[in-house]
């Protein structure tokens, strides 16, 4: 009743639900926030393509001008477990690399083998055999690619115009399964015969090893390239051909890829002493003979050679599907990203199918003045026998060698404590005042095994944003280490990787906050339920990368508070028949139960269901 009696025609009152829809409209509002901080995060990425830049080789002076100075190459092979990472796969890999068009005595190929393994030294053996044969072929019929896996399953079978190939062909196809054949039977075997160990006076080195985790330095120069007599079968010299499997005990922790390169550094130095240095992961085989030639166009540049640190080839895999099922070809980041951040300071070092300049990996900061003579750089320093040189290299890849040292730590070799050690090395070395080169040839360099099943995918990229973000909240955070050493726009350009974890908060409202407002505002009241919806199921997702990083970043903020410890995780690069059938045909695979997969398939199923409401 109103004043002096009077009876109002209509009333208001507070609605139901009231509650329920600030809370709606406040959860719009940080939502609007998180969106703006993305904006915010991912516009130095933005600006940095602005200015891409694409370098061209030109090699036909460097051969006029170099041809007689060439530098020694030696090139890394890193293999971990020949259970996950065949030793088939990584010989083909090491042929690939023996057989670059460069002076065949100049190239020397170690390959690190991480697992210790007989079998991989055997297929070593194996491979150093075969080299005497293929190298010649490569070089006569100027072939590619010249992994003999690669080529042989893409090369069509020789026409008879052609009959010395099509003859030479079938000959060396005949080999070359004769020793695969042999590979895979002794590998199957999970054993080597006695008969195979009379061949080769490292396999006694195994009489002392008790585990794969618990063994000596083993240490063979299986092909020495200074000895005369080491030729191919037209007589012209080998690379020479180097096993390391660094010592392990449990005791001492073995810091993964990195401490293998560490490794593999310091021998090299004593055996061959290259000036650059070439690593490639087991599965990364050279697609491009040209390549080193390629690299060392921009090294032994007059003008701006010396500026430079690395030159780093793209990562590229020959296994994907027609609609890359895993989002792995990284075609952004290999044609615009890379090459903005060519433009704006230097790409950063990506693990795998990068030449370094060696005194860059041992620590020498730049200098204007300093120049490499090739011609001097070019001379071995080692004049002992190779018996001697095996036993006094086993000291350098021992595990008290690097204590009470700069290995690691400071600028010595490739970074240790942290699970993206490429990374933070190349950044390291930017900030010592180097420069480096992003070069991605009309041919691809190189060419490796993209993941098949989801889990590997997921593994992969767990790794990576829980080694970025860790990298960001340390003293090498760009804005802190790099200040006043790197450009402002490279250390712009660096920081959405870093970032990449915690911008899965963004992420995880964008894709479950809406979904549960219309389920919610469903079953409470229709009349306020119409507030829309924006469902991201994650299987339809444009770029599996942003919704990954939901799970990833939570665990690499667990890492920080010391929930969890960081792991290295090797990825398998070969799936059983099954496995391999359904990758072809983009059927996805989960494999086994993960904890990875609960809060992918909980965003899907919720955003699903947010399409029925009640």
């Amino acid at each position: 009743m109103g004043k002096d009696g009077y009876l109002p025609l209509f009333e208001t009152k507070v609605a139901k639900g009231r509650i329920l829809f600030r809370c709606y409209a406040a959860s719009v509002f940080v939502g609007i926030i998180f969106i703006c901080v993305y904006r915010v995060v991912h516009f130095p990425p933005a600006s940095a393509q602005m200015e891409p830049r694409l370098s061209l080789h030109l090699q036909d002076r460097l051969s006029q001008r170099y041809e007689k100075v060439l530098p020694g190459i030696d090139i890394f092979v890193c293999t971990a477990d020949p259970r996950i990472e065949p030793p088939i796969m990584v010989i083909n890999t090491v042929l690939s690399v023996m057989a670059y068009n460069y002076p065949s005595h100049k190239p020397s190929v170690y390959l690190s083998d991480d697992g210790g393994s007989d079998l991989t030294f055997y297929a070593l053996l194996e491979a150093s055999r075969f080299s005497k044969h293929w190298l010649p072929f490569c070089r006569k019929f100027s072939i590619e690619p010249r992994s003999p896996a690669a080529y042989f399953s893409t090369s069509p079978e020789p026409h008879n115009s052609n009959p010395l190939m099509a003859q030479e062909w079938f000959s060396i196809k005949k080999i070359y399964e004769d020793m695969r054949n042999r590979i895979e039977t002794t590998t199957s075997l999970g054993r080597i015969s006695e008969e195979i160990k009379k061949e080769h006076k490292g396999f006694l080195e195994w009489n002392s090893v008790s585990t794969r985790h618990d063994h000596q330095s083993i240490l063979q120069m299986v092909i020495d390239g200074r000895d005369p007599k080491a030729v191919d079968s037209e007589g012209q010299p080998l690379p020479t051909l180097v096993y390391l499997s660094r010592e392990k005990r449990p005791q001492y922790h073995h810091n993964f890829k990195a401490g293998a390169m560490n490794a593999l550094i310091r021998v090299s130095s004593k055996i061959s002493n290259g000036s650059i240095i070439l690593n490639v992961d087991c599965d990364m085989y050279s697609n491009n003979s040209e390549s080193v030639r390629d690299a060392l166009c921009f090294f032994m540049d007059e003008e701006k050679g010396h500026e430079i640190a690395y030159v780093q080839f793209p990562q590229c895999y020959d296994n994907l599907t027609r609609n890359d099922l895993y989002d792995t070809c990284f075609r952004v980041i290999n044609e615009v990203e890379l090459a903005a951040l060519d433009a704006n300071g230097g790409p950063c070092y990506i693990g795998s199918g990068c030449f370094h300049r060696r005194e860059t990996l041992c620590g020498m900061k730049y200098s204007k003045g300093c120049e490499t003579e090739w011609k001097r750089e070019n001379e071995r320093k080692t004049r002992e026998k190779a018996s001697v040189l095996e036993e006094s290299c086993k000291v350098l890849a021992s595990c008290t060698y690097e204590e009470n040292t700069q290995w690691g730590k400071e600028e010595m070799g490739l970074k240790y404590d942290c699970a993206v050690e490429d990374i933070i090395t190349g950044f390291s070395i930017q900030c010592r005042g180097w420069k480096s080169m992003y070069f991605n040839p009309e041919r691809q360099g190189f060419l490796g095994v993209a993941p098949t099943t989801l889990l590997q995918s997921l593994g992969q990229h767990k790794r990576w944003s829980e080694g970025q973000f860790q990298i960001f909240l340390s003293m090498y955070c760009p804005f802190i280490y790099g200040h006043k050493k790197i450009p402002l726009k490279l250390q712009f350009s660096y920081s959405p990787y870093f970032l990449w974890a915690p911008n899965c908060m963004a992420t995880l409202y964008y894709v479950a906050v809406p979904s549960l407002s219309v389920v919610g505002a469903s079953l409470c009241s229709q009349r306020y339920g119409a507030c829309g919806s924006c469902p991201l199921p994650m299987s339809l997702s444009p770029s599996m990368h942003t919704a990954w990083g939901s799970f990833f970043g939570l665990m690499a903020q667990s890492k920080l508070v010391g929930f969890a410890e960081n792991t290295f995780v090797v990825t398998a690069k070969v799936s059983d028949e099954d496995v391999s059938r359904r990758y072809e045909q983009e059927v996805m695979e989960f494999g086994c139960p993960s904890p990875m997969f609960t809060i992918i398939s909980t965003l899907a199923m919720l955003n699903l269901f947010s399409l029925f409401p009640v």
